[in-house]
């Protein structure tokens, strides 16, 4: 990307204010801190770039993959959101599998940029409808939020679930059924 010194010497400037204002760093902070927050949006940033690779289903069964570690930043305070991540899908008779280490790399990918866990849960759905064309697929998340545990309401043992699911037209009257497998699979 073109704009990292800019981004640099905006952590730069960011980093000496709060300095100034606060005291709060030293010679080799100020020094080096900013680099290395830009280094971090960085490879957050290049956990974009993965290949989803697909093979053919092989029979008509739910995959599940569970406790997918996942970190991620709350866009409304920049502060760290992380848990654990299940993800259910069913194949199409005809249709393709993710090799399981990608649905793991679609969890990092959809995880590494600022956003609501509610947002992120949706955007893991849409990567694997885009990916899979499934019959059925469902995402939970469980997480805690540093917004919730360090400022505010200071909640330390708070757990925020969501879950996003996606249902193809002919699998809509099995949808109570799938749900419940899922979930089931997903404890």
């Amino acid at each position: 990307m073109e704009n990292w010194d800019k981004i640099n010497e905006t952590m730069k400037e960011y980093i000496n204010t709060l300095h100034n204002e606060l005291g709060w760093f030293t010679d080799e902070e100020l020094q080096n801190t900013p680099k290395r927050i830009s280094r971090f949006y960085k490879e957050l940033y290049d956990n974009h770039k993965y290949k989803f690779t697909l093979f053919p289903a092989v029979k008509d069964s739910m995959i599940v993959i569970n406790n997918v570690e996942m970190y991620s930043l709350c866009a409304h305070h920049m502060l760290p959101f992380f848990g654990k991540v299940s993800i259910a899908y069913l194949p199409k008779n005809d249709g393709k599998i993710a090799g399981v280490s990608k649905l793991a790399r679609a969890v990092v990918k959809t995880a590494s940029q600022p956003q609501t866990q509610e947002y992120l849960s949706q955007e893991l759905i849409n990567e694997l409808v885009k990916n899979l064309d499934p019959q059925f697929a469902m995402v939970k998340i469980t997480a805690q939020h540093m917004c919730m545990m360090m400022r505010g309401i200071k909640q330390q043992e708070s757990i925020v679930t969501t879950t996003s699911l996606y249902v193809s037209d002919e699998m809509k009257p099995e949808l109570a059924t799938l749900k419940a497998e899922a979930m089931e699979l997903m404890k």
